[in-house]
């Protein structure tokens, strides 16, 4: 006999709803405190620990942090007590993660810190009257959620909420730190994220690369040119060295048909001009969405307020050939 178990799952996630809709009315000014907190710890390490779930949970918001730039890692508590105290030293901000906050393998970090004034503790906690809450510098309160499941037993909804608190404390300092696209590429080079963060300058063709060609030059020699590059485009330039056109293979068929003496006429009478240039720092994605909407397989790529100045070529094999769609 078939179960039907989508119910039970309607259930977990309406639960954990109300839990987030509860926390999202609990944030007061203690989360302003600890933003500032984070930004303004200049001399000092990010620290975050915890225990069991709320280990795990730890662990996620440290990477979270780590991504977005803000410098963090996590250490158990358990090994706290077994010489990875040492990791903990003036001017750090320790985040304590624990539902009861009374959990036995806190209490030996708690009185270490207390001991040195220059450690800021904040803990993410739900109960008021637990050493954990009683300690810290600065709480941040999780509402007395109901955990999803039979018995209310399951750390669910309340680790949900640990998560969330986490989520908002990053991103709110990415977004004082105006952390954009581009930070979060450094530290994300690889894999589907990091193509989706490529830049043109990553993966466009420079230099002796980029088959320039003079205006003025004829079309018979422009010829030879295009068949040396073996790119299907040439890149025109005045006396100045300015972009004043491109030329691709389709344009050589199409002027070739016309009959004309190929070394009494000149580039710069049948290039395209004025062709699509794109700042360097574009995302490749964007690059490819304008080349798909332009329907052109080729852009010239310009520094920032420079548009007249190519330092580089994008070809659509250069994208296909790093896997960005």
């Amino acid at each position: 006999m078939k179960k039907n178990f989508i119910p039970v799952a309607k259930e977990v996630i309406e639960t954990e709803i109300k839990s987030l809709s509860s926390l999202k009315k609990s944030i007061n000014n203690s989360f302003n405190k600890v933003v500032e907190k984070i930004i303004n710890c200049k001399n000092g390490k990010i620290i975050i620990s915890g225990i069991g779930k709320s280990g795990i949970i730890g662990k996620k918001i440290s990477s979270t942090f780590s991504s977005v730039g803000i410098s963090s890692f996590f250490v158990d508590a358990a090994a706290c007590s077994h010489g990875d105290l040492g990791q903990i030293s003036s001017n750090d901000i320790l985040i304590l993660i624990s539902f009861s906050g009374e959990s036995s393998e806190l209490k030996n970090i708690i009185q270490y810190v207390k001991r040195n004034k220059k450690i800021t503790l904040i803990a993410i906690v739900s109960k008021k009257n637990s050493l954990l809450y009683k300690s810290a510098d600065i709480n941040l309160l999780i509402p007395d959620v109901v955990e999803a499941g039979p018995g209310n037993i399951v750390p669910t909804s309340s680790t949900i909420a640990q998560l969330s608190i986490g989520d908002a404390l990053a991103i709110s300092t990415m977004n004082y730190r105006k952390f954009g696209k581009l930070d979060f590429k450094k530290f994300h080079p690889s894999g589907n994220l990091g193509n989706r963060l490529k830049t043109v300058e990553d993966l466009m063709l420079t230099n002796k690369k980029i088959p320039f060609i003079s205006e003025n030059q004829n079309i018979k020699n422009s010829l030879k040119t295009l068949n040396q590059k073996n790119l299907g485009v040439l890149i025109a330039r005045n006396k100045r060295n300015q972009t004043t056109g491109i030329f691709t293979d389709g344009d050589m068929k199409r002027t070739i048909q016309k009959n004309i003496n190929l070394e009494k006429n000149y580039l710069k009478s049948f290039m395209t001009k004025y062709p699509i240039s794109i700042e360097k720092d574009t995302l490749v994605v964007t690059a490819l969405n304008l080349m798909n909407e332009k329907q052109i397989t080729t852009l010239c790529v310009h520094k920032k307020k420079d548009p007249k100045k190519t330092v580089g070529i994008l070809h659509i094999h250069n994208i296909l050939a790093s896997n960005i769609n």
